[in-house]
Order: C-alpha cells, then sequence, then structure tokens
C-alpha cells in the first residue's frame, strides 16, 4: 500500500511540474503570424498584418518583422506583446494572446489586438486609435504559417 501511494505522489509531482513550466511548449507560439482584421462597422477588411514573434522566457513576446498592409496610418511601426501560455496534456497550445503597434510615422497611432490562442490560430478583437482616419474597432483571426 505504501508503495502505490508514493507511486501515486510521485506522478501528481511529475503532471504539476508539467504544467507549471512555461518553456516546454512556447515554441508553439513563436513563428510568422498573419492577423486578418474585420472592421465591426461593416464587416470589411481593414488591413492584413504579419508578423514574426518569439515568445521570451518572462511571457512578453519579441517581434522580429512587422508588416501591415494597406494602411496609411503605419508608415515605419514597432510591436511589443505578450502570451500568458497555457495547453493540456495533449501538448495544444492555449492562453492569452495581447499585442500591441505603435506608428512612428503618423504618430501616436496605436493598434491594440487581445485574443485567446487556440492551436495555430489566434481570435479575438482589435482596436486602433489615433488621428484623423486612423480610429477603429472590429474582430481578428490570426494564423500560424
Amino acid at each position: 500500500m505504501k508503495k502505490l501511494a508514493a507511486a501515486l505522489l510521485l506522478a501528481a509531482g511529475l503532471v504539476l511540474v508539467g504544467c507549471g513550466s512555461n518553456n516546454l511548449n512556447s515554441s508553439n507560439i513563436n513563428g510568422n503570424w498573419t492577423a486578418a482584421l474585420v472592421n465591426s462597422s461593416d464587416g470589411s477588411q481593414a488591413f492584413t498584418l504579419t508578423t514574426s514573434i518569439t515568445e521570451n522566457n518572462d511571457g512578453t513576446l519579441s517581434v522580429t518583422t512587422l508588416t501591415i498592409s494597406s494602411s496609411s496610418c503605419f508608415v515605419g511601426e514597432t510591436g511589443s506583446g505578450s502570451f500568458a501560455l497555457g495547453g493540456n496534456f495533449n501538448g495544444n497550445l492555449t492562453g492569452q494572446f495581447q499585442f500591441k503597434v505603435v506608428s512612428t510615422s503618423p504618430s501616436n497611432n496605436v493598434l491594440t489586438l487581445t485574443g485567446t490562442a487556440s492551436g495555430s490560430t489566434i481570435k479575438g478583437t482589435w482596436t486602433l486609435t489615433g488621428g484623423t482616419g486612423c480610429q477603429g474597432s472590429g474582430n481578428f483571426t490570426m494564423t500560424k504559417s
């Protein structure tokens, strides 16, 4: 009976260690992503965003490539973000995703994406605040390529 209890305690400890590690599945968020942003007002596509991201050990994201097409609101931009990683025993990626893009020209335009990751897809909402013609909101779907 003592051997069974010890084996169960050891197994439970291994499960808890696996659940608490952020690095086991971090490579799942790393890579190239493309997002289609849709306007909430009329359902039309606002623009697309492509980026290459890497999750840092602290849950923040490093952005090495960032392109926003079809938008005069972003001519030169920087991106940053965070990702709260989760998962299950089958290795499926889940978590809360936040991403922020700030324009360098024209200045003060800010695009914010907030969503939930599930596997190789992130879905959520976006908002754009800034100068004239650079406001909006809607939904986005981001897929890993």
